[in-house]
């Protein structure tokens, strides 16, 4: 079965996450992102900078709040974090929940989702040269219809898109036919 058929066998909705089963991780953290954004904004927020924790001072230093001293704004805005934990959790099979399911906030459950399927920060530099050198040599193959060369090109964009490169879309343009022969 294809990697897209396996992804796709519950089918698609907008009330709930996208499934997760360690196939194609940079497809699912798009959908993810906007996943959780639909829901509220600043559920994302605390995947990307973590949980929100009261603070106050006590004695010119800054501590924990305690729980119970929380006004109604600090609570809301802890609630965050667990809503996007349940989120993540909820959209991954077994064997991927078992990977995360020690980590104490969403923040860190995605860094470690992250690092397992995409590798750390060096791995993720050279498949990103890897796939700029796969761009700049880009060119029809043989025996290849245009229906496959869009599929081959989309992938590598993305993947580079995936990895912080940006792209003009006349840029893009220009290359996939500067690729095409007079067929």
């Amino acid at each position: 079965m294809s990697e897209f058929k396996v992804l796709f066998v519950e089918g698609s909705s907008i009330n709930r996450s996208p499934m997760f089963s360690g196939m194609n991780y940079a497809f699912w953290k798009i959908r993810m992102k906007i996943f959780m954004e639909s829901i509220d904004s600043c559920i994302w927020e605390v995947v990307v900078h973590g949980p929100f924790v009261p603070m106050e001072v006590v004695k010119d230093e800054t501590v924990v709040k305690p729980r119970f001293e929380w006004n109604e704004s600090e609570k809301k805005k802890a609630q965050y974090d667990l809503v996007a934990k349940n989120v993540i959790t909820s959209a991954l099979t077994m064997d991927e929940f078992f990977i995360i399911s020690q980590c104490n906030s969403a923040k860190e459950m995605w860094k470690v989702l992250e690092v397992t399927h995409e590798g750390t920060d060096d791995v993720k530099r050279s498949r990103k040269h890897s796939l700029i050198q796969e761009y700049k040599l880009f060119r029809l193959q043989p025996e290849e219809n245009i229906v496959d060369v869009q599929k081959r090109f989309t992938h590598i964009v993305n993947h580079l898109s995936g990895l912080g490169k940006v792209f003009d879309k006349e840029e893009l343009n220009i290359k996939v036919l500067k690729c095409l022969d007079r067929s």
